[in-house]
């Protein structure tokens, strides 16, 4: 059970399950498309400021 947990855990970090998850209960915000919307605007910004190695 425990390998499945860490499994399951693995794949909604790929993903970006968990990312939205951890967006929504910060933002205090329900699952909707208008807040995963936004999830994608600011995930989209705040890679478009990292800078880009080689």
């Amino acid at each position: 059970m425990k390998a499945l947990r860490l499994i399951w855990a693995a794949l909604r970090e790929i993903f970006d399950e968990a990312a939205y998850d951890r967006f929504l209960r910060s933002h205090q915000l329900a699952n909707s498309a208008e807040s995963y919307a936004h999830f994608q605007r600011d995930r989209r910004a705040s890679q478009e400021r990292r800078p880009r190695c080689c």
